[in-house]
């Protein structure tokens, strides 16, 4: 499963307000919300990503955060993706700020997609290069342009 079918453009945030990790959790979740054309419960979706990060910080390094969580009333796998220029203390692995974004909410049983897909915004957001561009180009079309694009480099 690819990360560009999950994504619904729509659920681009280019440039999150959020100064905090959880106006960065609700605005994440807000733009969400709203790309699932009613879908979702914006209440529950925070109440997963906060009961989450109670557990350890989804701020994984690297100016990456990829905060997620597992919803019983969804039928597939959702994404959104924000940016901040100036980053978001996420209480991450390095210690860094975050400045780019992956929120995934997952049906409750599903494991294997759930996971494969964490691990492809992982194995994708390695790449220093694919962090610069995602940092420097403008708008939401041009952010999801490069997902597809650097995506499809992915072996």
């Amino acid at each position: 499963m690819k990360i560009a079918d999950l994504l619904n453009p729509a659920a681009i945030a280019a440039d999150l307000e959020a100064t905090d990790k959880e106006a960065a959790l609700v605005e994440l979740t807000d733009v969400m919300v709203s790309a699932s054309g009613g879908e979702l419960n914006r209440d529950d979706v925070l109440q997963v990503l906060q009961e989450r990060e109670r557990l350890g910080s989804t701020g994984i390094g690297e100016g990456v955060a990829i905060p997620h969580g597992k919803l019983g009333q969804i039928k597939e796998l959702m994404v959104a993706f924000g940016r901040k220029q100036e980053g978001i203390d996420f209480d991450s692995m390095d210690g860094k700020p975050a400045h780019l974004f992956f929120l995934l909410v997952a049906p409750e049983e599903s494991v294997g997609v759930h996971l494969k897909t964490l691990a492809r915004i992982s194995k994708l957001l390695k790449n220093a290069e694919v962090r610069e561009r995602l940092l420097t180009v403008q708008g939401r079309d041009a952010l999801y342009r490069t997902i597809v694009e650097e995506e499809e480099k992915l072996v």
